[in-house]
């Protein structure tokens, strides 16, 4: 479930709202989160739910109670961000430090088949200031606020070792080797476009494994680069990170459907390879050569997955040999050809 659920006197309509006030919106929630999870369960489906511990808005019942929990410079106004009214919380200050333990202690305790939360911080710290801090102290705020985090997730980990959580904020700067102790995975872009994707998760894979590497399929036309790109390509790319989707099932062709089903059951089967192999680069999407290629093995050399995409195409193309690595020269190897491509026509 994503953003929208919260909010009491301030009920969340837009981006520009609610932050910090945790409060089920019945109007839109009757049953509550309960109902919905509940309703997934049966139907064989782990919930997942969207928060943003982090971030208030000025038009918020946090921010009216404690004006003084946020990051701002004290003989300045703050300055806003996303929707006019997003402002970071100082989560050097140990109730802040609290309040967002507690936030997920009790949503958690309401609801402890939530499997999933993603973990939103949508604007970084542009206020530079802390109330809580002293003075002689200011120049702290950014790593007083990083072991504050650190402390909040160590308390929510000791308590819920099993709860999946995603840190969604690449955008934001979240993706740090700092809180990957506590982070099952990074979510890489808003763009799951699958070309630049290519491009993004090379780069990505130089400082963090594939196990951490948030990887969706994306729709067609992408909402992004309008773009539209093969189902195979874009569950292939995806394959080489976290396998997630970013598509509405019920907008999908009956040949759509069956093609990813069997593409997710095949990734379930190589999943230990891609996740907990050795990654081996073969040929750069920043060669320019038309061509991106890579392949993860496992540490025995007993099982590999190689990849090859192209990149471009024109006319009179040369395409490169692609030379695999890292398997053992006196071993005989089977190659099977997976996510073989049916016929999906393009929207």
């Amino acid at each position: 479930m994503d953003d929208g659920w919260f909010g009491d006197k301030y009920p969340r309509k837009s981006d520009n709202s609610s932050l910090g006030d945790w409060t089920v919106d019945t109007h839109k929630l009757p049953h509550g989160i309960d109902g919905l999870v509940k309703a997934a369960k049966k139907h064989g489906i782990k919930f997942g739910i969207w928060l943003e511990p982090e971030m208030t808005n000025n038009v918020s019942e946090l921010y009216e109670k404690h004006p003084d929990w946020i990051i701002r410079q004290s003989n300045r106004e703050p300055r806003p961000g996303r929707g006019g009214t997003q402002l970071v919380l100082d989560v050097s200050n140990p109730k802040v430090q609290d309040f967002m333990y507690q936030l997920v202690d009790k949503l958690m305790t309401d609801n402890p088949d939530v499997a999933y939360i993603k973990w939103d911080a949508n604007m970084n710290i542009s206020n530079y200031g802390s109330s809580y801090l002293t003075a002689d102290k200011q120049s702290h705020l950014y790593i007083d606020y990083q072991r504050g985090l650190r402390r909040v997730m160590e308390r929510i980990r000791a308590k819920y070792p099993d709860l999946v959580i995603q840190a969604c904020a690449s955008g934001g700067g979240r993706a740090n080797y700092g809180v990957l102790p506590n982070f099952e995975e990074f979510w890489v872009s808003d763009n799951t476009e699958a070309l630049q994707r290519i491009y993004m998760q090379w780069g990505t894979s130089y400082f963090f494994p594939a196990v951490a590497m948030g990887a969706h399929v994306g729709s067609s036309p992408n909402h992004q680069t309008g773009r539209a790109l093969p189902l195979k390509l874009r569950f292939d790319v995806a394959m080489t990170g976290r396998l997630g989707m970013e598509m509405q099932p019920k907008n999908m062709t009956e040949e759509e459907r069956v093609f990813a089903r069997k593409a997710i059951e095949t990734y379930k089967q190589i999943r230990p390879v891609i996740q907990q192999g050795d990654l081996y680069r073969l040929i750069s999407p920043y060669d320019d050569l038309g061509v991106a290629s890579l392949m993860y093995i496992t540490p025995e050399k007993e099982r590999a997955v190689f990849f090859a995409f192209k990149t471009m195409h024109y006319q009179g193309q040369i395409i490169p040999r692609f030379r695999m690595a890292g398997l053992e020269t006196n071993k005989q190897y089977c190659l099977t050809e997976l996510n073989v491509e049916a016929k999906i026509r393009l929207p």
